[in-house]
């Protein structure tokens, strides 16, 4: 099987996997040397000054800088980093947080909190972009070999850029990737060409980019590879828009067109044009394959409209894993690939072993990108804790010293003006490649659901929900999207989930679904409060069809780019309430412990 693998591999996936091999079986020195390198880059700055002082790195070797460092500089989270970057973003032009000036800001997606927040972006994140993305790549290509010059069917997506008080260009990171000469680099090294030009991709709406993706990606469906996006949610939102709008690009790429109520936007519409030509053959083809699919409810969409295919790539972890099941519907035989392990603020693992499922994939971690501590988690189950989440922590440790089997929080030095930066992200090391240790994403650290001594998080919600999406399956329906929300305003507080079904199902069923949720939290807190009504009976709510489109809209609407959209699963946005509680046709409440 090894000697087929290294056949399948080119001379640069050969190198860049012996490079990647190399820093991983020295990666606690290469960390050393990572941090000095920042320190060494940075050491004039005025937050290094404030902390550091004077000192002369030079006089000293990387282990003593290492514990000087983590013993002087405190832990941040990005609100202690928010006064400097907010200067920043404002045109002081001082060394701030980096000796080199910075002249770009990408944005957080803000849907994990509801806020964006800015994070300094520089070449160097371009950069380890490109790296990551070559490496895994190469990975890729020893078990899932694509031929060389083929096409790639991404779904991505430039929101607009805009200049900060002082100047600065800000946009999400993913935005000034793809304009950014790095991913045209990206296509030349893996020999991978996008479908789509780069007035798609920058177009800045969604629904008009989408269009275009799926015209080009079915004009070149014999030449595709493999279809990506950032998130499997992504992936998802584009296949159900297919179902609504195949016969419009059948119509398009017969007679060589571009619907016109579509696509509005003229440097979009020009640059498409300018590629496709009339193909009504083609088009017949596709005609026939999706009269078939819309027998089978789309089943194996992907592999019988791009039979070339290879597999479908993105991050299918965490918050994605809701959206698998939807996915491979539409992947038929194809395997998901689970993409690499990133933040705004620093990409941290890549995926070595593509052939796994989602579901088990680890990460292993890249140690020249950013000096990484880890954070050592235990589990709390004492009632009535005063700790602010279900954790307490011990000191961080160095890459080099995590243990198998431990969970940590996940904390960043970065070459771009992050130091100690706590990332909010819980990770179980599972394993090592080499001497780099393998993370396991188990969820964000920052609690979802609380009313008073309950902690509940993103993945105990997650678990909950696929309880009551089992009995939802007796009636052939399924989950399109969920949130939720903690209600204290009402007394007792009580939880409130917000589901968006595809099928009929009786209220009987769904009543069901509501008692099997509420009695399957199993936090502690949760349980004692039920039970002496602290906390009343959850609520279910059943939103109507394109609810969460509208929820999607909302985010885009204020900046968000829909490559870094993820549904929040917990919200107390006024505005998102406010759409779903509108949007809500039915209500049911638990009978579980005895209403």
């Amino acid at each position: 099987m090894e000697q087929v693998m290294k056949n399948n591999i080119s001379n640069e996936d050969s190198e860049i996997i012996n490079w990647f091999e190399k820093i991983s079986e020295n990666a606690g020195f290469v960390q050393t040397e990572t941090l000095r390198r920042i320190i060494e880059l940075n050491i004039g700055c005025e937050y290094l000054k404030k902390w550091l002082g004077d000192i002369n790195v030079q006089d000293m070797d990387s282990s003593s800088l290492e514990s000087l460092y983590t013993s002087l500089v405190p832990l941040v989270s990005h609100a202690d980093l928010e006064p400097y970057i907010t200067r920043v973003a404002d045109g002081d032009s001082s060394p701030v947080l980096t000796q080199e000036a910075i002249t770009t800001l990408s944005l957080s997606s803000g849907t994990t909190d509801g806020r964006q927040k800015y994070v300094p972006f520089t070449r160097h994140s371009s950069q380890t972009t490109l790296q990551i993305f070559r490496v895994a790549a190469a990975y890729r290509s020893r078990i899932y070999p694509i031929k060389p010059g083929g096409r790639i069917l991404e779904f991505i997506y430039s929101s607009k850029q805009f200049q900060t008080k002082g100047g600065l260009t800000a946009g999400t990171a993913t935005s000034h990737y793809f304009s950014s000469e790095e991913f045209n680099i990206k296509q030349k090294k893996t020999k991978s060409y996008t479908c789509s030009p780069h007035e798609v991709i920058s177009g800045g709406d969604y629904k008009q980019t989408t269009y275009c993706h799926f015209l080009l990606g079915l004009n070149y469906s014999d030449q595709v590879e493999f279809i990506t996006s950032t998130f499997a949610y992504s992936v998802v939102q584009a296949f159900t828009t297919f179902e609504d709008i195949w016969k419009d690009i059948c119509e398009d790429i017969r007679d060589g067109t571009l619907n016109s109520t579509r696509v509005t936007i003229p440097k979009m519409r020009k640059a498409v044009l300018d590629i496709i030509s009339p193909n009504p053959s083609l088009a017949s083809r596709i005609e026939e394959i999706c009269k078939g699919l819309e027998e089978l409810n789309w089943f194996s969409l992907a592999p019988k409209l791009w039979p070339n295919a290879k597999y479908i790539y993105s991050i299918s972890t965490g918050s994605m894993q809701p959206y698998l099941k939807k996915l491979r519907h539409y992947a038929g035989h194809l395997p998901i690939v689970s993409a690499d392990y990133g933040s705004t603020e620093s990409w941290i693992g890549v995926n070595v072993d593509p052939s796994y499922p989602p579901e088990e994939v680890t990460f292993a971690v890249v140690p020249t990108f950013s000096y990484f501590e880890f954070i050592p988690l235990y589990r709390l189950q004492k009632q009535g804790c005063s700790v602010v989440d279900n954790f307490i922590e011990d000191d961080p440790v160095p890459l080099s010293q995590v243990q198998i089997g431990q969970e940590y929080e996940v904390v960043l030095t970065t070459f771009t003006g992050l130091y100690r930066y706590r990332l909010g992200d819980v990770v179980e090391v599972s394993g090592f490649h080499k001497g780099t240790p393998k993370l396991n994403f188990i969820c964000r650290r920052k609690l979802i659901l609380t009313v008073n001594i309950d902690k509940n998080t993103e993945k105990d919600l997650q678990l909950v929900v696929e309880k009551g999406s089992q009995i939802l399956s007796k009636a052939r329906a399924e989950i399109i999207d969920f949130t939720s929300h903690a209600d204290v305003v009402n007394q007792p507080g009580h939880y409130i989930i917000y589901w968006e079904i595809k099928g009929d199902v009786e209220e009987g069923l769904l009543s069901e679904c509501c008692r099997e949720m509420d009695a399957s939290f199993v936090d502690h807190g949760y349980v004692v409060s039920r039970k002496t009504n602290s906390i009343g009976p959850l609520e279910l709510c059943i939103v109507e069809k394109g609810t969460f489109k509208k929820v999607l809209d909302h985010f885009v609407g204020n900046g968000v780019a829909l490559s870094q959209f993820k549904t929040p699963r917990c919200t107390g946005n006024q505005s998102l309430l406010g759409i779903l509680n509108v949007c809500t046709i039915k209500r049911f409440r638990s009978t579980a412990y005895g209403g």
